[in-house]
């Protein structure tokens, strides 16, 4: 399996994760074998660190150094809060224009941490199923940017304001869930990691890195009547 690398040079490299790919290894997926660091290790041939992580089921722009005084650098820009991360997401109902999420979460340890999340509406879609008393299913195509970067914080978040994620288990709507899966045989859970922006470690230069959509995504867009939004964006 080769890994689509959107960015490389003699510091960085930056690859577009796929859905269902854990950045390594993990106690939580103790049972799983390959991994984006150990993939990308044997495409480049070379020794690779990676300086944050997007979780199992998120896909897009995930970033790697090639040496420790690379990653000491990027990684205090992540610690900062001076990274701008943009996500793009799909969720259940009609959310607002746009909105801030100050809602704390409690991490692996219990730890409960502060967590921030703005989030602009790119446009809405609406299709005509029938689920429980709604004659119609409507859905929002979601920029979102985390100030922080708590564990699953999207995730979460949109859960927290009742819009959750579609194909987000198991904190999604369940109802939605099995919809799409029995309706669109779709799964994947509608999350993309867009963009980063940071300093480069080395240069100083602005670096700004993008990743295109999954398939799935892509497909998701047309069904539910969202592309023009997503166009509008990226245009």
């Amino acid at each position: 399996m080769n890994l689509e690398i959107i960015y490389q040079d003699e510091k960085l490299v930056a690859i577009n994760k796929p859905h269902g790919l854990l950045v390594h290894r993990s106690p939580i997926a103790s049972d799983v074998q390959v991994f984006a660091l150990q993939l990308l290790r044997e495409q480049l041939k070379q020794k690779v660190f990676p300086v944050h992580r997007l979780d199992r089921k998120t896909a897009g722009v995930l970033l790697f150094t090639f040496d420790k005084e690379s990653l000491i650098h990027v990684s205090n820009q992540f610690m900062a809060g001076t990274v701008d991360k943009k996500y793009i997401c799909i969720v259940r109902g009609y959310t607002p224009e746009s909105g801030i999420i100050d809602y704390p979460l409690t991490n692996e340890s219990g730890k409960t941490q502060d967590a921030l999340t703005h989030y602009t509406t790119l446009g809405y879609g609406e299709i005509p199923y029938t689920l429980g008393i709604h004659q119609t299913q409507r859905y929002s195509l979601v920029l979102a940017e985390p100030q922080t970067g708590r564990m699953h914080q999207l995730r979460k978040h949109f859960s927290h304001i009742f819009h959750p994620i579609i194909a987000d288990r198991p904190g999604g709507c369940n109802k939605q869930n099995r919809f799409f899966k029995e309706t669109f045989n779709m799964d994947t859970m509608m999350l993309h990691a867009h963009s980063l922006a940071f300093t480069h470690p080395e240069t100083n230069a602005d670096i700004l890195l993008k990743a295109s959509l999954s398939s799935e995504f892509e497909r998701m867009l047309d069904i539910l009547h969202l592309r023009s939004y997503y166009e509008n964006y990226i245009r």
